[in-house]
């Protein structure tokens, strides 16, 4: 933190919301240069200790302090142009009790709106009604930054943008001559902007000089000191409860000093246990997919602009995903990464192309849009939406207010209407609809979102965990790094490129500018026209021979042959007393299975190289 003369800062500081003690004793400065991150548990009190900074909620005790002049912009984790707004409208009005500004600074000339707009490429005529989540967050930005403010208070300004936007975000904070203090969960976002990080932790704030990278190093060391401490605590109380239990010697008037100090130290050990409640999620496993699991190929999207003109998402791309496979979608808002998306699950059809899904595959489709959550229901009646209390986790019946506390939501929680709740609590009541579902293909749109570190990182560990195929569009590129193999990229354009490795390797491989250099995998790039008429100067056949397009004709009927024997053999190999009264026939039932699951694979790559080699017959003779 700065050495500087604060122009912002928090005194012994003490917040309550009826029985919850968020902090108290809290002490904050900040001057001009500082650009601090701010960090902590769900929960722990950070977008309200915003707030208090700029004005918009009141300390119950304490002094905050501003030194006279300074201008303050605050930017919340929601925060939408209204319907019926225009851009322009919303960046050069500003909210003075959210943005806490003077009435006199409220106004922003039309120049600096214009600039300000310019900055983050918004069209200034845009309808709030009309705007995506990134064209929101942008706005909000514009609007801050816009009034050239003193200190800038952040609230998960990430959320929603693409990775140009973030650069660009990075870039201005950077630069920026006065405060800065961010609450993030991106973690490359923080180590690329802040100089120092303040933990809110057990009401309390601990301050770390240097990157964000250095945090998880640092923040570790003093959790082991502390469960030290832990230990210690626990062998005196121990060790007093003891000699409490001897009687009457305790209760003589000498030692009333002695009780109160256990009394003290079992008080000390009860605050440390707060606030230690963390997600507990597990993804629902469904039984597992073909080898092939989408197969796209020579699709094309587009749409009809407002203007009447074609807007190309995607142009002839081929690809082909298979079990196991983790695969992350990159691209600015707007590139078609959604679209994509839905393509592959059959809510969209190419314009060109074909889109075909392997058999037996399951979906859980986690979808940014949160289209299927009424504002106005509440968590329970999300997850039984038939009603009743209970909900199916994994083949179990679970009672919905337990489940729900695995992910953080206390009974008055469940019973409220989701309009009311937090993004984070939106985002983890999706999470914990679509975990329940038994799936062989998971699909996350924007899934980090809202979230703090840790549930992040326990999503990290349960995505790692699950065996089946994963598809990801996410900005966070730290996310994304140590969750994929591969990416798909949508260059914009229509032009889609695919790459192997996270993001990381992404960035290794592209030239300046976002254009492939040829790292994505030659067999699924799609060809020039000079290429397609060498093709077709060759005397290459127009389709299969006789024998394998019969072989391949049969092969689906011979799959699901193998996939009903399977499904049988199962069954009865389920049954209670089977074992007992034929142990021979169990033992046959149970090889049987086994060879049927090996000739159940085969038949499937079978099927895939005839496929493939199909395909590419078809293509070798086009002009």
């Amino acid at each position: 933190m700065s050495s500087a003369l604060p122009i912002l800062a928090l005194r012994d500081a003490r917040l309550a919301f009826g029985d919850k003690l968020l902090f108290e004793g809290l002490t904050l400065f900040l001057g001009r240069g500082d650009r601090i991150a701010l960090v902590g548990a769900n929960g722990t009190g950070k977008s309200t200790l915003l707030k208090c900074l700029g004005g918009v909620i009141d300390l119950d005790s304490g002094v905050r302090f501003v030194r006279p002049g300074t201008t303050i912009a605050w930017v919340p984790q929601e925060i939408e142009v209204p319907e019926g707004q225009s851009v322009n409208e919303f960046v050069s009005r500003a909210d003075q009790a959210r943005d806490g500004l003077k009435a006199e600074k409220a106004a922003l000339a039309p120049h600096r709106v214009e600039a300000a707009l310019a900055r983050v490429g918004l069209d200034p005529t845009l309808q709030g009604g009309n705007l995506s989540g990134g064209e929101h967050r942008r706005a909000a930005l514009a609007r801050a930054l816009g009034r050239d403010p003193d200190v800038l208070l952040l609230d998960e300004p990430t959320n929603h943008l693409d990775l140009a936007a973030i650069e660009w975000l990075e870039l201005v904070l950077r630069g920026f001559s006065g405060a800065v203090l961010v609450i993030s969960h991106d973690r490359v976002f923080l180590d690329n902007v802040s100089t120092s990080t303040l933990w809110l932790q057990r009401r309390a704030l601990l301050a770390m000089n240097g990157r964000f990278s250095g945090f998880e190093e640092w923040s570790e060391g003093i959790l082991n000191q502390e469960m030290k401490t832990a230990e210690r605590l626990n062998k005196r109380i121990a060790r007093e409860t003891r000699w409490l239990h001897r009687g009457v010697t305790a209760r003589r008037k000498r030692n009333q000093g002695r009780l109160r100090k256990l009394e003290e130290m079992r008080e000390a050990r009860r605050q440390r246990s707060l606030g230690r409640s963390t997600v507990s999620m597990t993804a629902a496993e469904g039984p597992p997919a073909s080898q092939m699991v989408a197969d796209l190929r020579r699709v094309s999207k587009s749409f009809t602009g407002a203007d009447g003109t074609e807007i190309v998402l995607i142009r002839d791309f081929t690809t082909r995903i298979m079990r196991g496979d983790r695969v992350g979608l990159l691209g600015a808002n707007g590139s078609g990464k959604t679209t994509l998306l839905r393509l592959i699950l059959g809510e969209l059809v190419p314009d060109q192309g074909h889109v075909r899904l392997g058999r037996r595959t399951e979906i859980a489709y986690f979808d940014q849009g949160r289209r299927d959550i009424d504002l106005a229901a509440t968590p329970w009646q999300f997850l039984c939406p038939q009603g009743g209390d209970q909900i199916n986790v994994r083949g179990h019946l679970r009672h919905v207010v337990g489940y729900l506390k695995e992910f953080l939501f206390d009974e008055d929680d469940v019973k409220s209407a989701i309009g009311t709740l937090s993004g984070g609590q939106r985002n983890r009541l999706m999470l914990a609809k679509v975990l329940a579902q038994p799936s062989n293909l998971l699909v996350l749109d924007e899934p980090t979102n809202d979230l703090d570190m840790d549930t992040l990182d326990k999503l990290l560990e349960t995505l790692d965990a699950y065996d089946g195929t994963l598809i990801v569009v996410s900005h966070d590129r730290d996310f994304v790094d140590k969750l994929v193999t591969s990416l798909i990229v949508l260059e914009g354009g229509g032009v889609v490129e695919e790459y192997i490795g996270g993001y990381g390797d992404y960035l290794r491989q592209r030239r300046p500018g976002g254009v492939a250099r040829g790292a994505s995998n030659p067999a699924k790039k799609k060809a020039g026209p000079g290429a397609r008429q060498a093709r077709g100067r060759q005397a290459a056949p127009r389709k299969l021979g006789y024998h394998d397009q019969r072989e391949l004709d049969g092969l689906p009927d011979r799959m699901a042959a193998l996939e009903g024997e399977i499904a049988g053999l199962k069954a009865r190999l389920a049954a209670a007393d089977f074992f007992t009264l034929d142990a021979e026939g169990f033992g046959r039932s149970a090889a049987r299975l086994e060879a049927a699951k090996e000739q159940l694979d085969a038949a499937e790559q079978r099927w895939l190289e005839l496929e493939t080699l199909a395909e590419s017959l078809a293509g070798g003779v086009e002009s």
